[in-house]
């Protein structure tokens, strides 16, 4: 698909500097998709260990607390060795296709800009993306276990459909609490030199508090259905793949 977005654009009768725009953000969506296929692997992997050495000897569950704890821990790992270099990759080259248009790639953006800043280069805007998903996974993933390992403690068995609601309510649950977070940034980067502190005010001023979750309801209609598919194809995994490393 990628493929033949990239030849659509070179082929295109649109003038270069539409045609380079839209090739960065096609870059922008390879690296996005890099990133989000990495984030989740290195979010449940990073969750199961950490959920294991929490977990009550005796029932294998968490409390809730434990549950948010390891969410936040597992968003953390997840930051550190898959989001916030994918996400700076993704916006360097989106930035670059409307100004200097010097990557040709995501190999290429990621070379560059390791060439010209270092490591410390692809780990620009950590804390801020490191803190948002902390939030969300802990919302994300706790939310589901919390659900699961109430579940099992009143017997009621675990099947594709409740996989599915579960990842669901999770995914309404994680929307809620981190919306803010979501509108302060959209804020912040639509406003030219607007700091955090400067979009937090201007939101509070324009809207009140109900403008910090401006947005929901379409960010819902996504994270409902997002949500219960991850789940359910990560609970069909991890049937299969657990056995084999029990071996």
């Amino acid at each position: 698909m990628l493929m033949e977005l990239t030849c659509t654009i070179k082929d295109s009768k649109y003038p270069p500097s539409v045609s380079l725009i839209a090739g960065g953000i096609a870059g922008g969506v390879e690296a996005a998709a890099t990133g989000s296929v990495g984030k989740d692997g290195v979010r449940f992997l990073s969750f199961d260990m950490i959920k294991n050495a929490f977990a009550d000897p005796e029932t294998g569950t968490l409390t809730p607390a434990r549950n948010l704890l390891a969410g936040m821990a597992s968003g953390v790992v997840a930051s550190i060795f898959a989001v916030t270099p994918t996400e700076r990759i993704k916006t360097a080259m989106i930035d670059d296709a409307r100004n200097a248009k010097r990557f040709h790639s995501t190999f290429n953006a990621a070379q560059m800009i390791f060439r010209e800043h270092g490591v410390t280069g692809l780990y620009r805007g950590f804390a801020g993306t490191t803190l948002k998903q902390a939030s969300a996974t802990a919302f994300r993933m706790g939310t589901y276990n919390i659900l699961k390992d109430f579940e099992k403690s009143r017997k009621i068995e675990q099947s594709t459909t409740t996989n599915f609601a579960n990842g669901s309510v999770a995914g309404v649950v994680t929307t809620y609490a981190t919306q803010p977070f979501d509108t302060i940034k959209t804020r912040s980067q639509s406003a030219a030199g607007a700091s955090t502190v400067d979009a937090f005010r201007s939101i509070l001023a324009d809207d009140g508090v109900r403008g910090f979750w401006r947005g929901t309801t379409m960010r819902l209609g996504r994270t409902i259905f997002s949500g219960g598919i991850l789940f359910t194809v990560y609970e069909q995994v991890a049937a299969i793949i657990h056995p084999m490393l029990r071996r």
